[in-house]
């Protein structure tokens, strides 16, 4: 079998490259799911067949078909036959709202959705009207007025529409933070670029089983699920329909466990459980992205699982899901690694000149990995990419040896009294008590200071710890001028649907 990395690709579609991945891992590599074991030789013929379906449906080159499904194997098999077949997948997690949906199907001018029976009534709601739509492609089941998955997998296997690596393989829509979604376009090339470093950085063969709960509809999923492409061997693949901390306990112990993937409050969750009475001692390494990764859920991680290598990674949609991560055996606590080959990241200051080692300044990237803009809206591109730099939003530092640091989100930015106060500093600080178990925080407008810190706070089980409590905690281990005033104990701070901390839902409980 090989063990040497598959040559850094050029001039290739992303279904060009499945092709030769697998020709390269050969027939027998497995993927499991829901207690089911799949080959990759099965998948390949279901995505050879599934293309041909759509290619016969009257999918055309670069039309966009909307994914709407929690995992299954139909999702990793529909973004393979949506690229064979010259289309161009876009992925929206299950969660959105009817309004949501709405305005991504009509916003991506989608041809096709594809969805399960448990979706269905969400997914004709929100195309009702939507005037580009020709079919939804039901998977699992059978409705009338909808294209059965099955029958479409049922055509022989044809030819691979090919397409230019520049074309765009990838429609993803931004969570909306600031109004409406946007669409990010990402080419063949960006997310073949991401997915070669990705693995060019940290593919270790000894590593053979893989435990994936993240969403496949997210970039950071959507990564996950192309490293193979690359990967000089096969890997056993267990796929999670969705991430719930025993039942991923569970799948480790049983199938053995060697690395996985997760996103902070994934982590946090995890954390909250008995892990000395499971069996992890094959598990070697644990990759957090999507969100920063908080110290102390660092420092527990360490204590109670000291096999396992935490790596963290950093990236964006509008990057193909990575900018940098940490080299094997050369973690640094609190930094999101070096950039990845080929990117180059520079930290720009509000005067626009370049900040220096161990200063603060916006996070600006260049390279492959770039978005080709965003749908539709060449305003909001020219001004998120200026003179080939895409600015982050993101404030960063770098040390003396090229670790990158992420300080926090620009726009979270609190300014009290003239001071910049970043929330992630606070929200470190409060999750050193014992009692605290995620906190959130915002700024609110003060009439003294300009702007008051909020401190959303969850609490231990059995807790009795009160909010004065938790001011006074703060008052001694924050600097006098950032602590938060206003400590807030809720059941639980918000996440979004990627378990990301919700600041915005945070600002809309005050």
């Amino acid at each position: 079998m090989p063990t040497e990395l598959a040559t850094k690709p050029t001039g290739m579609s992303l279904q060009r490259l499945a092709e030769q991945s697998w020709d390269r891992i050969g027939p027998d590599s497995l993927t499991y799911f829901e207690g089911e074991k799949h080959t990759s030789g099965e998948l390949a013929q279901r995505t050879r067949r599934l293309a041909q379906g759509l290619i016969e449906a009257g999918l055309q080159p670069g039309e966009r078909v909307v994914l709407c499904m929690a995992n299954c194997l139909e999702v990793g098999i529909g973004y393979s036959a949506i690229w064979r077949a010259g289309g161009v997948t876009t992925p929206v997690l299950f969660l959105l709202s009817d309004d949501e949906l709405r305005h991504v199907l009509s916003d991506s001018e989608a041809a096709y959705v594809v969805t399960t029976p448990e979706f269905l009534p969400k997914v004709q709601a929100a195309g009702n009207g939507v005037s580009t739509l020709r079919g939804v492609i039901l998977a699992g089941g059978q409705a009338p007025g909808t294209l059965s998955y099955a029958e479409l997998e049922s055509a022989p296997e044809g030819s691979l529409v090919d397409r230019d690596p520049a074309d765009m393989a990838a429609l993803l829509y931004t969570g909306g933070t600031t109004g409406r979604s946007k669409g990010v376009m990402l080419s063949h090339n960006a997310m073949s670029a991401a997915s070669w470093a990705a693995v060019s950085r940290s593919h270790d063969p000894e590593l053979e089983v893989a435990l994936t709960p993240l969403p496949l509809s997210h970039a950071y999923g959507l990564l996950v699920s192309t490293l193979g492409l690359h990967a000089p061997e096969g890997q056993t693949s267990v796929l999670m329909r969705w991430f719930d901390p025993v039942g991923w306990l569970e799948l480790a112990v049983e199938h053995r466990a060697a690395i996985g993937a997760l996103v902070p409050s994934m982590l946090q969750m995890l954390l909250a459980q008995p892990l000395e009475d499971y069996d992890l001692s094959l598990l070697r390494r644990l990759t957090s992205g999507g969100a920063p990764l908080l110290a102390e859920t660092r420092a527990q991680v360490a204590a109670r699982l000291p096999q396992v290598e935490l790596m963290e990674g950093y990236g964006m949609t509008e990057t193909a899901a990575l900018i940098s991560s940490s080299p094997p055996g050369a973690v640094r606590a609190g930094s999101v690694g070096v950039p990845i080959p080929g990117v180059d990241v520079r930290l720009e200051k509000p005067d626009g000149t370049d900040a220096a080692v161990g200063e603060d300044g916006e996070i600006c990237v260049r390279g492959p990995v770039l978005m080709t803009g965003y749908w539709n809206s060449p305003d909001a591109t020219a001004e998120a990419v200026r003179d080939g730099w895409l600015h982050t939003g993101d404030v960063g530092r770098f040390d003396a040896d090229g670790y990158l640091y992420v300080v926090d989100r620009i726009k979270d930015l609190i300014i009290r009294s003239g001071i910049n106060v970043y929330p992630r500093d606070i929200e470190d600080k409060m999750l050193t008590h014992p009692d605290v178990v995620a906190c959130g925080v915002v700024g609110k407008p003060d009439p003294t200071y300009g702007e008051e810190v909020v401190a959303f706070v969850q609490l231990r089980p059995g807790a009795s710890v009160s909010a004065e409590d938790l001011v006074a905690f703060a008052r001694e281990h924050i600097n006098k001028a950032k602590y938060p005033r206003d400590v807030r104990i809720v059941d639980a701070v918000p996440l979004t649907s990627v378990f990301k901390t919700d600041r915005k839902a945070c600002r809309a409980l005050l």
